[in-house]
Formats: structure tokens, C-alpha cells, sequence
């Protein structure tokens, strides 16, 4: 069972070049675009069903974000997903996430708090079928979507899903080696609680304890 939840809230009015970058961001996140690959926005265009224009205009958003390069003269390539970098996203991450989460707890709307109850219930007894690696990791950063948006801090969650990203893309890198990936998922069951409820001690508690966990579990399969 997977939770349907979107990765980020899209607007029937959002541009092409928004829907170019959403979907280009996930390609390169999920690494369908292998890190290091040349980006070729002719066929990215044509894949995509808009024009150069757009395309161009989300791979510049793309490179802020980190994610794409270009070099004079020879194009746009997808960033290399460098695991050394692991330990600096951790030390960002463990810093801001834990305050976004007492954020949250502390300034979720009545229907966020909702939200997160009933994600909560659903993610509990989640099990993820063997291979469903979109789907698994989807869910994931929609649960942290949700929490970012939460805190109602537009500046702090641009910053916490930009590394969030990236900590995606080294995931990816080892997903497969890792055991019982559902449990990761399980564990933002008492997270959400927290911050529904308004528990902000708790909840940048628990979320200290997810960050470390996580990087642990990377460094143990690299």
C-alpha cells in the first residue's frame, strides 16, 4: 500500500516551464537521469510535449537547485552524486529539520494537522513491495513536503527540500542494498502525531533521531 500523496502541490495555473522543472527535477532525483549524463533539452522537450523555451527555462531553476551544470561551449550535464558530500548535507539537515518540525508543530493549519493524522494511520502498517523504488521513495518526499509546508516558512522550506533532494539522489544510490525499506517510511508515523498534536519537543526529537538514523543506514552499505 502506497499513500497517494504529491510530492509538491501543483496549480492548474502553474507555467510550462514549472511543469518542465517539476518533471526534469524528479527525473534527476530519482536518478532516470543518471548523474553526469548530458542534458539534451531538444528531446527533453519533445519527451515532455513543450517547447525548448520552457525547457531551458527550468534547467536554469535546476542548476540554483544544484542538480545540473553547464560548461561554455559543451552544454548541461546532470550533477555527479558525490557521497562524500553525505556528511555536510547531514550536518545542514540535522540542524534544520529538527526546527522544522517544532515549526510545524507549532504553526500547521487545523487541515494540516488533519493531513497529517490521517497519513499517520496509513504509513503505519505500510508495506512496500520489493522493487517499488518510485513509489517508495515518493512517499517519502511527500511526507517531508508536508512538513516543510507546515512550518509556514516559504524561505526555510525551499532550503529543506533543495537538500532534501539532494540527500535523495545519494539514497538512490544505495536503495537497493539497503533491508526493510517500509520501516523508514513507518517511522514518520510518531513524527506526524507529534506535530499534529502541537508537540514541538517531541517532534524535533524524533526528527534528530530520523536524520542521524538515515545517514547511518547510508554509511553502513557504502
Amino acid at each position: 500500500m502506497i499513500v497517494d500523496l504529491h510530492v509538491e502541490e501543483r496549480s492548474p495555473a502553474i507555467s510550462l516551464a514549472g511543469l518542465a522543472y517539476q518533471q526534469i527535477k524528479d527525473r534527476l532525483i530519482m536518478l532516470d537521469i543518471r548523474p553526469g549524463d548530458p542534458i539534451n533539452d531538444v528531446a527533453l522537450a519533445a519527451e515532455l510535449g513543450v517547447g525548448r523555451t520552457p525547457v531551458r527555462e527550468a534547467l536554469k531553476r535546476l542548476e540554483t537547485d544544484h542538480l545540473v551544470v553547464s560548461y561554455p561551449r559543451r552544454g548541461t550535464f546532470a550533477t555527479v552524486v558525490d557521497v562524500t558530500e553525505l556528511g555536510s548535507i547531514s550536518d545542514i539537515r540535522q540542524l534544520l529539520e529538527p526546527h522544522a518540525a517544532r515549526r510545524a508543530a507549532e504553526n500547521a493549519t487545523p487541515a494540516q494537522r488533519l493531513e497529517m493524522r490521517e497519513t499517520a494511520n496509513l504509513v503505519r502498517d505500510l508495506q512496500v513491495v520489493d522493487g517499488d523504488r518510485t513509489a517508495f521513495i515518493t512517499e517519502d518526499r511527500a511526507i517531508h513536503q508536508l512538513i516543510y509546508r507546515a512550518t509556514g516558512n516559504s524561505h526555510l522550506e525551499d532550503v529543506l527540500t533543495r537538500y532534501d533532494n539532494l540527500a535523495t539522489r545519494i539514497w538512490c544510490l544505495v536503495i537497493d542494498k539497503l533491508p526493510d525499506l517500509a520501516e523508514h517510511i513507518r517511522d514518520h508515523a510518531g513524527l506526524l502525531e507529534a506535530i499534529a498534536a502541537g508537540d514541538g519537543d517531541l517532534a524535533a526529537s524524533l526528527t534528530l533521531g530520523h536524520v542521524t538514523g538515515f545517514e547511518r543506514a547510508i554509511r553502513s552499505v557504502l
